[in-house]
């Protein structure tokens, strides 16, 4: 087994999920297998507990792992499914050396970070690289590692020291260390600054670690001068030092660092030159490129109540991208807040309630993603009733399907005290309730959690017709609350049909409304299994409704791509920012902004941590 383990130096943020992805892609593309590894400092057993504006989302494995969000990354940019166990935490070793001392396995010894602490972390490495991520028998040829924070972070001390020792362990020819790190312009004098990343690397080799290849994170293009110095202060030959400038869309960078050999030297070093071959990344380069062209407009409103910050909905921004760049459409993402569509509002704030209304009316789709709490959950049902009656295609996931069937029972059913138990414990009309199974007093993966099936009830239903008419589909589910069954029967009577339910058939999964255009809602998230190269089908169903293009899908989903002209109205107006930055009122999603301005940004990963 070979080993790559990615470390980031000066600031936070600078893309290390996306370059650890990246390389994975590229050491992929020249014929070798790859697994990897997430290691995150914090004490948490794992990421199903922290707030999506605290770490972002909390992405979902088909095993039931809540797990980081650069877990979502690997699998979208390498398509393999991994496990909770892909994700280290500091919480998850502690944990599981306290439980090996009570048991007495350490035979009386003092317990210590260093080697219990230290020989656990190694251990789960080793353990888990030899694991098959792929579906192909037998271990991958290379794990990639991303140790996540800044190099000096007090937390990852423990880490650092292990990786030193493993690195020594598995000896020259098996480990490579790429360090990510900054090269900042200073506006005052227009000039690349190599210092940040000189005192970065003299503290990562004062840890017991030296860097095999740095990757610069910069505006622009390094100077050759400026690659010299660093060559010269950090002991890294030039041809492993790479620039991973700021691009128009996340999926040049693999093209960035095939283009600038990274391969190679990554391959040199792992002493694998024998037995890969040249990149072929030609997919990748077509991706970029339509991406890069592409005119014509599709505007979603994101309805939620974490959208201050991008990361927290990453999974459904990537699926939306996926979807946009097979429909040939230009997403626009208006982010509105849940709360400013509510009459509160238009008391207290009333710009930020008739900006939401506007950007409400004026998108050719509504998404309402997955949440928790009772915070914004009116604005969310006004968002799903503007979209039922002006028959604007609505995509609701698991919340987003909850609240549609809420909003259903009070507009057409009649039932206007309708609600969800989670916000009205004694509501005289149940419509969702707490699942029997659940637990009320502990929060940390007591839900339904992981890849569950559904089976189709309905087979002439758009659902089923845009999954390819199969009989049943397996996704990724994060739910405490579910549609009460025993009012099925009440909501069919009234036009709403429940196409498609669990195995036992008593738990909903998808709704739709046959009279709409495309009004669908899932209990599961379709989001978490969507790649660049297989869109998820729920997402592709909601921008091809919402550009005209559903019919043409539905009668044909599998040759729905090449039978769509990349058409592009004029040259590429692409602006490239920061790539893994974003200011509060963009993202960095790869995805317009909603303010109509047609900026690009850069990365598509957000902040990495």
């Amino acid at each position: 087994m070979k080993y790559v383990l990615v470390t980031g130096g000066v600031v936070s943020g600078l893309g290390k999920g996306v370059t650890a992805s990246s390389i994975g892609v590229v050491l992929k593309a020249c014929g070798l297998r790859v697994t990897s590894i997430k290691i995150d400092p914090y004490l948490n057993t794992d990421a199903g507990t922290m707030s999506p504006f605290e770490h972002g989302e909390v992405f979902v494995l088909d095993d039931g792992g809540e797990v980081d969000l650069d877990l979502g990354n690997y699998e979208r940019f390498l398509d393999v499914k991994l496990t909770r166990d892909n994700n280290i935490t500091t919480g998850k070793i502690y944990q599981s050396v306290i439980n090996k001392e009570r048991k007495g396995d350490y035979l009386g010894k003092t317990v210590q970070v260093v080697p219990h602490i230290t020989d656990a972390i190694q251990e789960w490495i080793e353990r888990v690289a030899l694991v098959p991520v792929d579906g192909q028998v037998g271990p991958a040829d290379v794990c990639v590692i991303e140790l996540g924070g800044t190099i000096g972070d007090i937390e990852s001390m423990p880490f650092i020291e292990a990786l030193g020792q493993f690195s020594y362990r598995v000896g020259p020819g098996n480990f490579c260390l790429v360090h990510v790190s900054l090269v900042p312009v200073l506006n005052v004098v227009g000039e690349q600054k190599t210092k940040p990343t000189q005192h970065s690397v003299r503290g990562l080799r004062g840890l017991g670690l030296t860097p095999n290849i740095l990757a610069c994170r910069s505006a622009k293009v390094l100077d050759d001068h400026v690659k010299q110095k660093l060559s010269q202060f950090c002991h890294v030959p030039v041809s492993s030092i790479v620039t991973l400038h700021d691009v128009s869309n996340i999926w040049h960078i693999p093209l960035l660092l095939k283009d600038q050999k990274a391969h190679e030297a990554i391959l040199k070093v792992l002493d694998l030159q024998r037995v890969a071959h040249e990149p072929r990344l030609d997919e990748w380069t077509e991706r970029a490129q339509i991406y890069d062209t592409l005119q014509n407009r599709v505007r979603i409103a994101m309805v939620g109540k974490y959208t201050g910050l991008s990361d927290s909905y990453l999974s459904v921004l990537k699926a939306l991208l996926h979807a946009s760049v097979v429909c040939h459409r230009k997403l626009i993402v208006d982010w509105v807040a849940s709360t400013d569509l509510e009459d509160s509002t238009s008391q207290e704030a009333p710009e930020a309630y008739k900006k939401a209304w506007d950007s409400l009316k004026g998108a050719d789709g509504i998404l309402v993603p997955g949440g928790f709490g009772d915070r914004g959950v009116q604005g969310k049902i006004l968002a799903a009733k503007h979209a039922r009656e002006n028959e604007i295609p609505y995509l609701g996931i698991c919340l987003g399907m909850q609240i549609a069937v809420v909003e259903f029972a009070r507009s057409v059913m009649g039932l206007s005290s309708a609600n969800s138990t989670e916000f009205e414990a004694e509501t005289e009309h149940p419509v969702v309730i707490f699942m029997p199974e659940g637990s009320k007093t502990h929060m940390g993966g007591t839900m339904r959690l992981g890849s569950r099936r559904t089976l189709f009830k309905v087979q002439d239903c758009k659902s089923a017709k845009l999954y390819g008419n199969v009989s049943h589909v397996d996704e990724r589910h994060r739910h405490r609350y579910e549609v009460n069954p025993d009012m099925v029967p009440q909501f069919e009577s009234a036009g709403l049909q429940f196409v498609g339910k669990d195995e036992t058939g008593k738990r909903m999964e998808i709704i739709e409304l046959p009279s709409h255009p495309f009004f669908v809602g899932v209990q599961f998230h379709p989001e978490f299994i969507s790649t660049p190269a297989k869109p998820s089908a729920l997402f592709l169903g909601l921008i091809a409704a919402a550009s005209n293009q559903l019919d043409s899908l539905l009668s044909d989903p599998k040759s729905f791509n090449s039978t769509i002209n990349p058409t592009t109205n004029g040259n590429c107006t692409t602006k490239p920012v920061q790539n893994g930055h974003y200011a509060k009122k963009t993202n960095s999603n790869g995805i317009s902004n909603g303010n109509g301005n047609g900026n690009h940004y850069a990365n598509g990963n957000g902040v990495h941590k």
